[in-house]
């Protein structure tokens, strides 16, 4: 059976240096799941919606081991911040700036995010 998946008619855009670019239809974020998205330069960004519908972005590459899997973490709250957890060492990433709530000498690239209506 095949499906298809419904559209909100919002693209989800990331902010890179003075230009936005489209990486999505809002309607692909699932709440409380990150989507790993390609950029023009070659990196990965992770792109996430929380349950009351907040976006963030931040970068998918996991500092402490290499490897491209923040967007497959799982996600969560410390003290009111959303966070997500690398899926190898568990390491948690406030979403919102970027910061490792583990290793505060660490802090990933974040992305302004929006969604907007495309015509």
């Amino acid at each position: 059976m095949t499906t298809t998946a419904r559209t909100t008619g919002l693209k989800v855009q990331l902010r890179l240096a003075d230009a936005w670019f489209t990486v999505c239809d809002l309607s692909t974020l699932t709440p409380g799941r990150g989507v790993a998205v390609l950029l023009p330069d070659g990196r990965q960004a992770a792109v996430f919606r929380d349950r009351a519908d907040r976006l963030y972005a931040i970068d998918n590459r996991d500092p402490f081991t290499g490897a491209a899997v923040l967007s497959r973490g799982l996600t969560g709250t410390d003290r009111g911040r959303p966070f997500v957890a690398s899926p190898l060492l568990k390491q948690r990433f406030d979403l919102a700036d970027g910061q490792c709530l583990d290793d505060r000498s660490v802090r990933l690239a974040v992305y302004e995010v929006r969604a907007l209506p495309f015509s």
